[in-house]
């Protein structure tokens, strides 16, 4: 039996949605022509893929075993039929960017002009998060490309990630900070009293500052607990705490002032990741090359952020 495509479409709707007539509109058919071809696909394949348990739909031994296969194929459909429709040109091609806020505003910004530049029919989707957001995105398939922080645990294993730069974290604050070393720099261990503004879940900073502040041996005070980029900023400046933050964030906020740590101080590594088992598309490649062409020519001009320094 050759299985269609529709009716994989179909199963995978099913399966993720557990509901037919929600599944049926999902993908734009009545729930009886719905239902149909299942049972088509499961008659072919001579093995039941869904059951219904207590009022609920579930997966069949054999439909958990189609399932991840049925979304690596459709995948490759979709990015097949994507990559021809650009290079003949039926279409316009369609890149999708995910960047972390300090990213975002900093190495994202000349990237993209410098692709714009070269591409300009290409439209152009930027997704700004934190890493576990857009990597979840990577997974899902909502984003192309993602300049994300690299867990020291390592990348998801459904994702290529290939580390490009260093960045180097300052302390943000309004007043001048007692420094306890000898170039007047901070120690993680000079931040033990110190009020912190604190990111929300999910924001990397949040989970380095916490890191660094443990492994220096002491739980860090809280001020404030769950801001994004700007409200973090916005409360440093309001004098309720201080904060560990890339630097190139505070270079145009003059009211705040950015204190350095001392060596090893805290630093992060930057990586571009996409997902492993999706062919990239044409524009997914070729903003890549871009990415990294621009990381290299400004490293060879000095013009990379400031504290940001490249791996190769």
């Amino acid at each position: 039996m050759q299985m269609q495509l529709h009716q994989l479409r179909y199963f995978v709707a099913v399966a993720e949605v557990r509901h037919f007539t929600q599944a049926a509109d999902l993908v734009g058919i009545t729930q009886p022509s719905l239902s149909k071809q299942i049972h088509a696909l499961e008659a072919g394949l001579g093995a039941p893929l869904l059951e219904r348990v207590r009022g609920n739909i579930a997966l069949t031994t054999a439909g958990e075993v189609l399932l991840p296969l049925a979304k690596r194929i459709l995948a490759d459909v979709d990015t097949a039929t994507r990559e021809v429709q650009e290079l003949v040109g039926l279409r316009r091609g369609r890149v999708r960017l995910g960047a972390t806020p300090s990213l975002a505003t900093s190495l994202a910004p000349p990237v993209l002009r410098r692709f714009r530049d070269a591409h300009p029919a290409v439209d152009l989707g930027v997704e700004e998060g934190g890493s576990q957001d857009l990597v979840r995105d990577l997974l899902r398939g909502d984003l192309d490309l993602a300049l994300i922080i690299m867990p020291s645990a390592g990348t998801d294993p459904g994702l290529r990630a290939d580390p490009i730069l260093r960045e180097s974290l300052v302390v943000a604050s309004v007043d001048p900070l007692p420094a306890t070393s000898a170039t007047g720099e901070l120690r993680i261990t000079d931040l033990r009293d110190q009020p912190l503004v604190m990111f929300r879940e999910g924001y990397d900073l949040r989970d380095a500052t916490l890191h660094a502040c443990r492994d220096a041996g002491f739980e860090p005070t809280l001020s404030v607990d769950g801001g994004e980029m700007d409200a973090v900023l916005s409360f440093v400046e309001a004098g309720l705490g201080v904060a560990l933050v890339p630097g190139i964030v505070v270079a145009r906020r003059p009211g705040i002032r950015v204190t350095r740590l001392a060596p090893p101080g805290v630093r992060r590594t930057i990586g571009v990741a996409r997902r492993r088992d999706v062919v990239p598309t044409h524009a997914g490649r070729e903003l890549r090359r871009i990415l990294l062409e621009y990381v290299h020519d400004a490293t060879a001009t000095d013009q990379l952020p400031p504290g940001v320094e490249p791996l190769s």
